[in-house]
């Protein structure tokens, strides 16, 4: 169902925006707009309001976080609901296993193979329960962190980083943990700027709201983020913090150049932007210099173990740039005083004894294989992928609809991720999915499942029943 609807707009002195957020929550809530009513586009509305399709943008913007509106790249922007909806308005992650139980195969999100995780952390914490004592029922404290901090730095000596010492690091609760506590060093204001890529991942999305930061996507070309539209953006909206997936982008798997990445600090070192470094997916070997050797005086690069050993350890790091590891140790220590004693104390034990870097590399050895496999299936399609990364993104032939595509995956038992969940709200989505290598699985089921999508992809809707 379609509207024309025309607010008039209350002239209070205040932001524009937040004149047509309060018109669109009043119309909902009255009935005016029932749900399922499609909105006008925000071209559309500006034009008949008589102002900027920005201000449209973060009204629609505030309303779909409120759960009053939801938002589908491709297809408009309907009414979801008559009263907000308290909380986050989507989940993070889909849960796997209920769908294996089905028996699907979940390519949404990377999954790791076991290749002596278990056993290792069976004898992690079979040696630890002997060091328990009297300080495991009390507080923790950063001052208990100092060794912890010492084996991150070496853990990432295969990394080209600059200088990094103990003092640079803050210990964080996973990778979206380390995002959140560095916007809580960073950004000032009633209302700050982030910008992020304009096919990017959500986490980012998610910790800007928390933070109560308007969100700026950046235009992408094939080395990820495009320079002349991040300096427009930062003369624009004096924006304070820039996310970026450098080395593997995520879900493009865009690789920048020590070009484009020159490019990229001299215009955050122009404007004094903040970097957030995200390199979860990062090949351990990488031979280009990391985001962090370049400007260590502005760069946060932040990493887990979620990607490469366990991602229910919830352990993360954060290189802090030269200077600030004591304020992001605090803004830590604000949050959740200091990591959990089990949690430190299992990771210690597991780079210790070298089994972290040992796992590691089984890890990414079993990844690459994998993504192999992947490649020999699916490489005669417009597939992009990286070594050692476990994700590669396909864009869809022509006659396929991203949506479409899914659907049929989905019946025949094959799960996947849409362009659209990585963009903007009132941004453009290619008709591509991104596709994760499920490690969990056996390799047969795995291939089974390249299979169908091998299938269905030289067979669009011209061809086949949808």
């Amino acid at each position: 169902m379609h509207t024309i609807w025309l607010p008039k707009l209350q002239e209070d002195g205040g932001p524009k925006y937040l004149a047509l957020t309060r018109a669109l929550r009043d119309a909902i809530r009255a009935g005016d707009l029932p749900q399922g009513t499609q909105l006008p586009t925000v071209r559309d509305l500006a034009f008949r309001l008589g102002v900027t399709p920005g201000t449209v943008s973060r009204a629609y913007q505030i309303t779909t976080q409120e759960g009053l509106l939801e938002a589908t790249v491709g297809r408009g922007t309907f009414v979801a609901a008559r009263s907000p909806r308290l909380g986050p308005t989507e989940p993070l992650f889909q849960d796997r296993y209920a769908a294996l139980s089905l028996g699907r195969i979940d390519m949404r999100s990377p999954s790791l193979p076991d290749v002596g995780q278990v056993a290792a952390l069976q004898a992690a914490m079979a040696r630890i329960s002997t060091e328990i004592g009297r300080d495991w029922i009390d507080y923790t404290y950063q001052s208990d962190e100092a060794e912890l901090r010492h084996l991150v730095v070496d853990w990432l000596k295969l990394r080209v980083l600059g200088p990094i010492l103990a003092e640079d690091i803050m210990l964080t609760h996973g990778g979206q943990s380390g995002i959140g506590l560095i916007f809580d060093c960073c950004l000032r204001g009633d209302r700050p700027v982030v910008l992020i890529e304009d096919l990017a991942y959500p986490g980012f999305r998610y910790a800007a709201r928390a933070a109560r930061a308007e969100v700026v996507g950046i235009a992408l070309d094939e080395q990820g983020i495009c320079p002349d539209a991040l300096e427009v953006a930062c003369r624009h909206y004096g924006a304070q913090v820039l996310c970026l997936t450098p080395v593997a982008q995520n879900p493009t798997t865009a690789r920048m150049s020590p070009e484009r990445m020159a490019q990229v600090v001299a215009i955050a070192r122009r404007y004094d932007l903040q970097i957030i470094e995200d390199e979860c997916y990062s090949y351990v070997e990488a031979e280009s210099p990391a985001l962090r050797a370049l400007a260590p005086e502005r760069v946060w690069h932040a990493g887990s173990l979620s990607k490469t050993i366990s991602a229910a350890l919830r352990f993360g790091y954060v290189v802090c740039p030269t200077g600030m590891g004591e304020a992001g140790r605090l803004a830590a220590q604000h949050r959740f005083f200091a990591l959990s004693r089990p949690v430190s104390a299992l990771v210690t034990d597991l780079f210790r004894s070298g089994a972290a870097a040992d796992l590691r590399g089984k890890v990414q050895a079993e990844f690459s294989e994998r993504l192999q496999v992947m490649v020999n299936r699916l490489g005669a399609f417009d597939l992009s992928w990286q070594v050692g990364i476990p994700f590669a993104w396909l864009k869809l032939p022509l006659g396929w609809r991203t949506y479409g595509f899914m659907r049929l995956a989905e019946e025949r038992g094959v799960l996947l991720r849409a362009a659209d969940q990585y963009a903007m709200i009132d941004g453009r989505a290619p008709h591509a999915v991104r596709l994760a290598i499920p490690a969990h699985i056996a390799r047969q089921e795995y291939e089974a499942g390249l299979a169908e999508l091998a299938y269905l992809l030289p067979r669009p809707p011209s061809d086949m029943a949808v």
